[in-house]
C-alpha cells in the first residue's frame, strides 16, 4: 500500500498542465485524457496536483508496485529523442504546441509580417526563438533545447515594451517568460529549480520591466538558483516604461 496520483477522466479536459508540472515523466495525453503511464513512475508526492485547473488530480492510497525512479528516468531520456511529431506513447498525438517541446531550428523561422521571404537569424526583424513553449509554466524541464543553454528569463511585458528584445537579448538564448504579478510564484520558482537541476545551463540572464512588481523575478531567479544548488551566473537588466534599458 502507498501514495499513488489518481485521475478523474470526468473532471479532465487533456491540458497538459500535468504532465509539464511532473518532473518523473509519469503522466501521458491518451485519447485526449490525462492518464498515468505507469504505477512504478509516480513518487505519489503530488508535485502535479496543483498545475490542474480542472482538480482532476488527487492523492489515493491503495496496493501498487514501488516508485522506480531509475526506470521513470530512462524512459524520460527516450522521450527526450524522440522527434515532436512522432506518434509514440511519450509524445501522444493529442499533445498540444503549448505542452509539447519544440526545437526551431533556422529554417523554421519566418518574418513576423507573415510574408513568404526568409529571414536569417541576426537579420533585423528575425525571430531568435530557439525552442517553445516560452511560458515558464508549460516548459518541460527536460525539454532538448534546454541542455547546455544559455537562458534568458525575461518579464511578459519586456517584449513588448523593448523593440531590440529579439537581437539584443533573445539572440542565443533560450527564451523563458513569466509574471511575478499574475503569475502564482512558487510554481515558477519549482519549475526553474527543476529545469536548472536537469540541465546544464550556462547563465542566466534576467529582462524585468522597472515597476516594482516586476523587479522581483530578480529574487525568483536568484531563489530557484539557490534551491537547485547549481553554481549558474545571473545578470540583470531593466527596462523602463519607456522602452529604453535603464543603466545600472
Amino acid at each position: 500500500m502507498r501514495k499513488i496520483i489518481k485521475i478523474d477522466p470526468l473532471l479532465c479536459n487533456g491540458c497538459g498542465e500535468c504532465i509539464t508540472a511532473c518532473a518523473e515523466g509519469a503522466i501521458e495525453l491518451k485519447d485526449g485524457k490525462a492518464r498515468v503511464v505507469s504505477d512504478s513512475f509516480c513518487d505519489g508526492l503530488g508535485a502535479c496536483l496543483a498545475a490542474c485547473p480542472q482538480g482532476a488530480l488527487t492523492i489515493e492510497e491503495r496496493n501498487a508496485p514501488m516508485f522506480d525512479g531509475k526506470a521513470a528516468k530512462e524512459d524520460k531520456s527516450l522521450a527526450q529523442k524522440l522527434e515532436p511529431n512522432h506518434k509514440t506513447r511519450s509524445v501522444d498525438a493529442a499533445v498540444t504546441p503549448c505542452t509539447l517541446p519544440i526545437t526551431l531550428k533556422p529554417d523554421q523561422r519566418a518574418k513576423p509580417d507573415f510574408s513568404h521571404e526568409k529571414i536569417k537569424p541576426g537579420q533585423d526583424n528575425a525571430n531568435e526563438l530557439s525552442g517553445w513553449p516560452i511560458q515558464m509554466k508549460l516548459v518541460r524541464p527536460w525539454a532538448p533545447y534546454l541542455q547546455g543553454a544559455r537562458l534568458l528569463v525575461a518579464g511578459d511585458c519586456t517584449a513588448f515594451a523593448y523593440p531590440a528584445i529579439q537581437k539584443d537579448f533573445i539572440q542565443g538564448r533560450v527564451a523563458l517568460v513569466g509574471c511575478p504579478k499574475l503569475d502564482d510564484t512558487a510554481p515558477f520558482v519549482d519549475k526553474l529549480s527543476e529545469i536548472l537541476k536537469a540541465n546544464e545551463i550556462r547563465d542566466i540572464t534576467v529582462l524585468h520591466m522597472t515597476v516594482p512588481c516586476c523587479s522581483q523575478l530578480e529574487t525568483l531567479v536568484a531563489e530557484a538558483v539557490l534551491r537547485s544548488e547549481k553554481n549558474v551566473p545571473q545578470k540583470s537588466y531593466v527596462v523602463g516604461i519607456d522602452g529604453k534599458l535603464i543603466p545600472e
